[in-house]
């Protein structure tokens, strides 16, 4: 399979069509080899328009909501990402000049992942996925869903950072922008989307007697 090929099919057919229009972003999607952070075996559907699988609990975010809450985010030259339970966007971010860190929780991702990690740029930690790793971050970006808000990873942000996810409590969840200013945070919902809830985003059950 010539995955060059396939790539550009993939932003042609999956992310120009859905009105991502940064340039800088598209050269980046051209450029990290999807296929590198799939299972093995996998690589063949890395270029599909499906949740392909990492390792076990954990997918890939399709590119075109990956790339749609890229562009939400306006990432900058120079700044400063994390990205939590998010190897693929980690990857695109450092190709369009940010200093990214990938966060997960469970090592079996990098496992996957970790080699194309490093030929990107992007450091790597291991750590729970409800606190960012330590520092203050212009941007914070997951390609999991999250049950509900998860203030830790705001309070991270500098002022003017934002953070992008998808917030999702029932079938269909809604991607969001959250920015901080002067007077707070500010919050956009920007598009539907539903991938996988993370685990360790999951309210814990209520009982009640």
């Amino acid at each position: 399979m010539d995955m060059t090929a396939a790539r550009k099919a993939m932003v042609d057919s999956q992310v120009r069509v859905n009105d991502v229009t940064d340039r800088a972003l598209q050269a980046a999607l051209l450029a990290v080899p999807r296929e590198k952070f799939c299972a093995p075996g996998r690589e063949f559907s890395a270029y599909a328009e499906v949740e392909v699988e990492i390792a076990a609990g954990r997918s890939l975010m399709e590119v075109r909501e990956v790339a749609k809450m890229l562009q939400f985010a306006v990432p900058r030259d120079g700044e400063t990402a994390l990205a939590i339970a998010g190897p693929y966007a980690a990857a695109v971010l450092a190709r369009m000049g940010l200093k990214v860190t990938a966060q997960e929780a469970d090592p079996a991702v990098f496992d996957v992942v970790g080699a194309v990690l490093q030929e990107q740029g992007v450091e790597t930690v291991v750590g729970p996925l409800t606190h960012p790793h330590v520092g203050e971050w212009d941007l914070i970006v997951s390609e999991g869903g999250v049950a509900t808000r998860p203030d830790a990873w705001l309070d991270a942000l500098k002022p003017g950072g934002r953070a992008v996810f998808v917030e999702r409590d029932g079938r269909v969840g809604r991607a969001v922008l959250y920015v901080r200013g002067e007077q707070g945070l500010s919050r956009r919902e920007l598009f539907d989307a539903a991938p996988p809830v993370l685990d360790a985003l999951r309210p814990a059950p209520a009982f009640a007697l």
